[in-house]
């Protein structure tokens, strides 16, 4: 991984999953607690190789010089009022369709796997979800979801920055965790910029296929 070659900066070469960890508090719904855990997140920056801790760092500068109720407007308009904004990895593969319900069941037979249980509503493939899941739980399974869904997690990184949004940095940080793009990747990325995610497929539900685990299930 590109985060981990060279090293952290204070000489140690830390694991990926306390990365992913620091990424996955910070990609979420800023919550009030979050400033909190700011002195400890600013720590684990300062440990991991430039690329990954970099960005982390002027994020977290945002954070701590944006009040909680304007960060918290800020990640709405953002995240919740731009399609081309979302951090639901499958929407950039599959759109609003019917395989989009398989793709969720991917997310989930891997988490089921590693003998995790969301709660009811989580959907899988949420950015914060992925990142905590290769952090805390399976790190090999999580980073293969992560790369299976490359192109979309890199147009999400362009596009953060396009508004110039402060969550750009942690989308940096996110990539310098992964390999390199490589060609498909480019092709793919190259793809969901001229078409778009697929378009809605008239009476489907695209959670239809995926719904009965979804119900019972919690963490």
């Amino acid at each position: 991984m590109s985060g981990g070659r060279n090293g952290g900066r204070n000489g140690t070469e830390p694991e990926p999953a306390v990365a992913w960890q620091a990424q996955s508090l910070l990609v979420d719904y800023p919550y009030p607690e979050l400033f909190e855990h700011v002195p400890l997140l600013r720590e684990a920056a300062a440990g991991f190789a430039e690329p990954v801790g970099e960005p982390l760092e002027r994020f977290l500068d945002h954070l701590e010089g944006t009040p909680a109720m304007e960060l918290q407007s800020q990640y709405v308009a953002t995240f919740d009022h731009r399609k081309l904004g979302s951090l639901y990895l499958t929407y950039y593969t599959c759109g609003d369709t019917r395989k989009r319900g398989m793709a969720l069941l991917r997310f989930l037979s891997a988490y089921r796997r590693a003998g995790l249980e969301l709660g009811e509503g989580e959907l899988p493939d949420h950015l914060a979800v992925v990142l905590e899941f290769a952090a805390t739980v399976d790190p090999v399974a999580g980073r293969r979801l992560l790369c299976e869904h490359r192109a979309g997690l890199e147009l999400l990184r362009r596009g953060l920055h396009e508004i110039r949004s402060p969550w750009a940095h942690v989308l940096d940080s996110v990539s310098a965790t992964l390999p390199a793009l490589r060609g498909s990747d480019h092709e793919a990325i190259a793809r969901l910029i001229r078409q778009g995610p697929p378009e809605e497929e008239v009476g489907l539900d695209p959670f239809h296929a995926a719904d009965h685990l979804f119900r019972g299930v919690n963490r």
